[in-house]
């Protein structure tokens, strides 16, 4: 199966990649340079907020048009944010002036994502047999937190050697490369007949509506998915404030992150057929939110490491089983607009708790701010699984 489409798994692993240097890079930009938290947040709310609107109209088109076309669209619009964001360091000599330049990128680096997540999912649908999709699609969401971890680990290397251009400039390379590989990737168009988008959309609503499972793990995921923002908007500055960590470290550390995701992947497909995935599911969330918050107590950066891969191995497992469960229970007919429901959730609420997260780390401070989110997550995974039975009861296919 990954020997006949290698070319798209690939270049979903270059184009995740590539998404988030540019998530990471607003974000280290904003904090290092631009001297503010807040901009820090607000920027990463930009990279992610656009889907709570446009990942609707998203779901739509990919259950119109063929997805590749969908995704070398997308992709040009990550592009343009990777030009801007080099324009604005190398043109703009006062750095309180980037700031307008960096957030406009942001907002093109949240089309991008609106349309380029839920374009590859359904591709994925297409091209893989309904035999092989259970496969599939743990490998495409390994590829997803590999391309998460490898983002920054990427920054701190071309920052190191060369700068921020270098960083810029190989955002764009990922993304070119990542296209032109899904040249000969054909995905096909439904030929549906021409409905009002609303209509769709709420068509898509309903299915969820009428399958308590499907709802349940959409809701699951929305709480799964607020761990993320705060990692990726507090953490640079504990490495800085608390760790004391030089920038190979700082890029090693949130480069725990792709290993220990992966790590939790890969330990789903082994106990997939052994444990209870609902369980399992309000299991990892919880833990994970218990052993982030231990982060906030601890000075020590080889302990801060090991917290952090506990987190990425349970986030790895919990996002795995989900994204499986979603993909096997979907109706083929939905199937795009579902999936960019997730995606919407997956991008939306990393972009609404970075947001909360940049604020409360101004207000406090980065220990606090990870104590409360991490209490606050995993009081919320113990709540949803006293009320969830459809999820608490799923075994899995």
């Amino acid at each position: 199966m990954i020997a006949r489409h290698w070319a798209f798994f690939v270049s979903c692993l270059l184009a995740f990649t590539g998404g988030h240097i540019i998530n990471y890079s607003v974000i280290m930009y904003a904090q290092e340079v631009l001297r503010s938290d807040v901009l820090a947040g607000v920027g990463f709310g930009l990279c992610f907020g656009p889907p709570l609107l446009l990942g609707w109209y998203a779901g739509v088109l990919c259950d119109r048009l063929a997805p590749t076309r969908i995704i070398h669209a997308a992709q040009a619009v990550f592009v343009l944010a990777a030009v801007l964001m080099a324009y604005g360091d190398h043109f703009i000599a006062d750095p309180a002036l980037r700031a307008p330049v960096f957030l406009s990128a942001a907002l093109c680096a949240g089309i991008g994502w609106s349309f380029v997540a839920p374009a590859r999912m359904t591709a994925l649908g297409q091209i893989v047999d309904a035999t092989a999709l259970r496969r599939a699609s743990l490998i495409f969401n390994l590829l997803v937190m590999l391309g998460f971890g490898l983002g920054p680990l990427a920054i701190s290397v071309c920052r190191l050697y060369i700068g921020w251009q270098a960083a810029f400039a190989l955002a764009v390379a990922l993304f070119v490369v990542g296209s032109a590989l899904l040249f000969h990737v054909s995905t096909s168009v439904t030929g549906k007949p021409p409905r009002p988008v609303l209509r769709d959309i709420l068509d898509g609503l309903g299915a969820v509506r009428r399958d308590p499972l499907l709802a349940q793990l959409l809701v699951t995921a929305m709480f799964g998915y607020m761990l993320m923002g705060p990692m990726q908007v507090i953490l640079p500055k504990l490495t800085r404030t608390t760790l004391g960590m030089g920038e190979l470290g700082r890029g090693a550390f949130l480069g725990t992150l792709a290993p220990a995701l992966i790590a939790g992947g890969l330990l789903c497909m082994l106990i997939a057929r052994c444990l209870p995935h609902g369980k399992t599911v309000f299991a990892a969330c919880a833990l994970s939110g218990l052993l982030f918050a231990g982060m906030g107590r601890t000075t020590n950066p080889s302990v801060a490491f090991v917290l952090l891969a506990l987190v990425g191995l349970l986030g790895g497992v919990a996002i795995s089983l989900i994204v499986t469960a979603i993909q096997e229970n979907v109706d083929e007919k939905v199937r795009g607009r579902v999936l960019s429901m997730y995606t919407v959730i997956s991008q939306v609420m990393p972009a609404l708790s970075g947001l909360a997260a940049g604020a409360l780390t101004q207000a406090l401070d980065a220990q606090r701010a990870i104590l409360v989110v991490g209490g606050v997550l995993a009081l919320a995974a113990l709540v949803n699984a006293t009320w969830m039975p459809a999820l608490r009861s799923y075994r899995g296919h």
